[in-house]
This record gives structure tokens, C-alpha cells and sequence, in this order.
């Protein structure tokens, strides 16, 4: 699966003979150092200046085979808008975002010896005309600002790139009257191109039952070096869940899942006699986003938030607002990636809380900023069924569980009960997911490049 950490940037320096090209290409030649003192690859032909219409063939014909997740148009000088054009197309066409970076001339009274800013001027009212998205930068070479834009606009192209080859796998169906859980194949492959994958139920449940006893075994060592309760949990029933891992990570790993979302009740329960949710807390912790109630929104949601910062996501629910201490708590059974644990408090082996079964993670989130994301199903203007991305913040702040299973206590970017009601008002589902860290301008960006709506819950 693709991580954020290894974002490409496409970097391609225009300018044009008749201004300053030794100073064009000191600026050509800091603005690609910066990025890769950044972490990033690049990308392009940023070592050399592309001043006609066959340098911009040239670096289409050498990015037409390479990935990129961002592509920056450097205005080392001025030039036309047409090598732009040219270039951005390309970027446009495989869904990349696009970036013009003009750099300011000093007012020395003499010589205009660059004039990018208009250089960016005339592409920007260009691709304006061909309706391609972009953003820009004015700023110097060396300046934090437009390297933390560069940064930001290549995971939000980052997340477009994985979705756009992400495979799902569903195992079953969303229980009855869960229609928030509900999903259209066709919808997601022709906005994001994400494919879902069916498997069979039944047949998910048989490969757990019949799971190599030695493959159990391992997956219960491992849940044991964190969970030091776990031999007072049933065996048999902790022995199902790790049959329930090992089918699911075959499955995985056999079809090439980027995500699972799983049927996690009743059946599990009544047919293996164990929870589901431990095996899909660890495939979190793997960084391959396992999701309740067969929700393949919210899988989408987690992989999304996932490639953005680089880290694990959670499926959870919203399942308390207290006004007084202006706090909400996020909630579910059991299946949270045990980094996400409060170090304070640990992580402890647990039976379901309805069904009374094992095997399932219990612990308070740990304290930290958190952006939380639902790809909202919703009536568009028109009636249209269609998709807007609802966006938030806030601070998890360190709190005695709340509920068995796994919680978090959260101060929101604004008032938790304003917070609330705008989820209502907008009928939104009772799966959101959080990440940790401040992701909601890559999200603002993919949404702008997925050609859908933002739903803000906290701005």
C-alpha cells in the first residue's frame, strides 16, 4: 500500500532566453534542493530550464511513465502561457493538482530581470479558460510557507493518486436500518476510481474457522506483548479472533485489498463464538484500514485519511456531547489501532460489551490534535444523490475511558453542541474517522480535486 512519507513532485522550471537565465537557474536549482531537503522526490528536469515547445515535449515524454503527486510549475522567468498549458494538461488529465510558483524581483530601479509573478499571471487566466485547477505561490525560493503548500498540495494529489487504484474489500452486507452504511460502486469508481471487492461472507467465516493453528499462534503472541491480560480472556474465543485475522489478512493480501469492511455482527458472534474486532484493530495498526457494520464509506474515509497523514486511522462514533464541558467522545467497540492507546493507561484485552464475547482492545485515545473526516452520501442540490467530504478538528485531551472499548474525550475547533447539530442538520453518518495530527487543508484539496463539496463540522 502507498504511504504518505514518499509523495513525488514533478518539478519543471519555464523561463525564457531573453531575461536573466544564470539567475533563472539559481532560482530553478534552490527551489529543487529545498524540496529535497523537504524529504520529497522529484521529479522532472528541474536541473535545466524549459524555454519552447520542445523542452515541454521532452518533459511530457519523460513524466508520461512516471508517478507524480504533485506537479510544480516553476515560473523561473517569464515566459507564455503555452509550455504551461502543455504541462498542466498532462498533470490535469491524471488527476494530479498543479502548483505555479513565481518568485518576487527586488526593486532595484534597474533591469526586470525575472517577472515571474506575471509569468503565473498569464498561465493562471490560461488554465482558467481550459477549466484546470490550480494554486500558486509568491514567494522566495528559500521561503517555509510555500514549501509547507508544496507539502500540503502532494498528499492531498497523494491521496487522489492511491484512491484512484484502491481496492476495498467487502465481506458482507450493512445490517438492516443501517443505511448509513450503505455505498454505490459506480459512484465511487467514477469520482475517486476505487473498485470494491465482494467476498462471501460465509466463506470468510468458514477460512477463520479452519485458520493454520501455527498462524494463530502468532497473531496471539503478538496481541500478548501488549495486552497483558490476555490469558484471562477465554481461549477458545481469542482463538477465533485470531482465526478471524488470519482470514482476513490472506484476503488481503491474496486480492491485493488496500482496506476491508467487514459485517462484523451478529454473525461473527453467533457462527465463531468471538468478536471481530480485534483482528481488525491489528489490520489498523498495519496501516490497512478495517471498518465495521460493512461501511464502505467510512473504509474509504480511514484509507484517505490514512495517506494524507501517513499514520493509522480509526472508524468511530459519536456517542456523547456534554455542553457543560464543552466535549463530545468518540466511541466504538474495539477495533482502534493500539497506537493510538494512551500510553498512561495501556491497552487491555476486553469482551464485547453487548455481546459479551472477546476478542476486542480496550483503552482512552491518547491526548493529541485530530482530524476527523466522513465521505458524506447526501442529496446534492436537485435531488441528485451524490458526495460531499465533511471536514474537523479538535484536541483529544487525556481522560479516563468513558465507555468499554475504546474512547476518547474531544474539545472540537468549535462548540461541541454547535458541532452536533450541524452533523444532524446535515444527516450525516454515525461513522466519521480521525487521524492524528492537522490534515484538513489536504482534505480541503482533495475534495477541490475530486470535483466535490465540503461539509465543515468545525470552521
Amino acid at each position: 500500500m502507498m504511504t504518505a512519507e514518499s509523495t513525488t513532485i514533478a518539478l519543471v522550471a519555464i523561463a525564457r532566453p531573453t531575461f536573466d537565465v544564470p539567475l533563472a537557474q539559481s532560482v530553478a536549482d534552490t527551489v529543487l534542493a529545498s524540496l529535497r531537503d523537504a524529504g520529497h522526490t522529484v521529479v522532472g528536469t528541474a536541473n535545466e530550464l524549459i524555454m519552447d515547445a520542445t523542452g515541454a515535449d521532452r518533459v511530457m515524454a519523460a513524466l508520461g511513465s512516471t508517478e507524480f503527486d504533485l506537479l510544480v510549475l516553476l515560473q523561473a522567468s517569464f515566459a507564455d502561457s503555452s509550455m504551461a498549458v502543455r504541462l498542466a494538461t498532462l498533470a490535469h488529465e491524471r488527476g494530479a493538482p498543479i502548483l505555479l510558483w513565481a518568485t518576487p524581483d527586488e526593486r532595484s530601479g534597474g533591469r526586470l530581470r525575472l517577472n515571474s509573478l506575471c509569468g503565473i499571471n498569464l498561465a493562471g487566466h490560461a488554465l482558467m479558460l481550459r477549466r484546470i485547477a490550480f494554486d500558486y505561490v509568491l514567494a522566495p525560493v528559500n521561503d517555509s510557507s510555500a514549501i509547507a503548500r508544496v507539502e500540503v498540495l502532494a498528499r492531498a494529489g497523494r491521496a487522489r493518486r492511491t484512491l484512484q487504484s484502491a481496492r476495498i474489500g467487502l465481506i458482507g452486507r450493512h445490517p438492516i436500518g443501517f443505511d448509513t452504511c450503505a455505498y454505490d460502486a459506480t459512484d465511487l469508481q467514477r469520482l475517486f476510481g476505487t473498485a470494491v471487492v465482494e467476498l462471501e461472507l460465509d466463506a470468510t467465516l468458514a477460512q477463520a474457522a479452519q485458520a493454520d493453528s501455527a498462524a494463530k499462534g502468532e497473531f496471539l503472541d503478538r496481541v500478548a506483548a501488549f495486552t497483558p491480560n490476555l490469558a484471562e480472556l477465554d481461549a477458545v474465543a481469542t482463538a477465533g479472533t485470531a482465526g478471524v485475522y488470519v482470514a482476513l489478512r490472506e484476503a488481503v493480501d491474496r486480492l491485493q485489498l488496500d482496506a476491508v469492511a467487514v459485517r462484523c455482527w451478529p454473525e461473527f458472534f453467533t457462527t465463531l463464538g468471538c468478536a471481530a474486532c480485534g483482528a481488525m484493530s491489528v489490520l489498523n495498526e498495519e496501516r490497512c484500514p478495517a471498518s465495521c457494520e460493512a461501511d464502505i464509506n467510512g473504509t474509504v474515509t480511514s484509507l484517505l485519511l490514512q495517506v494524507v497523514s501517513g499514520a493509522q486511522a480509526f472508524i468511530t462514533d459519536l456517542v456523547s456531547i456534554d455542553p457543560v464541558t464543552d466535549s463530545g467522545v468518540l466511541w466504538h467497540c474495539g477495533l482502534a489501532p493500539v497506537s493510538m492507546a494512551d500510553p498512561e493507561a495501556g491497552v487491555r484485552g476486553a469482551i464485547h460489551s453487548n455481546r459479551k464475547l472477546p476478542l476486542l482492545f480496550e483503552f482512552p485515545l491518547r491526548p493529541g490534535r485530530v482530524t476527523i473526516a466522513r465521505l458524506h452520501r447526501t442529496q446534492l442540490d436537485g435531488g441528485v444523490l451524490g458526495y460531499q467530504l465533511a471536514i474537523g478538528g479538535g484536541d483529544m485531551v487525556q481522560a479516563p475511558i468513558s465507555y468499554s472499548g475504546t474512547s476518547g474525550v474531544i474539545h472540537f475547533d468549535r462548540p461541541a453542541i454547535e458541532v452536533f447539530d450541524r452533523m444532524m442538520r446535515a444527516g450525516l453518518e454515525h461513522h466519521v474517522s480521525i487521524t492524528y495530527g492537522d490534515f484538513c487543508e489536504e482534505l480541503r484539496n482533495f475534495a477541490r480535486l475530486s470535483g466535490i463539496q465540503v461539509l465543515e463540522l468545525t470552521a
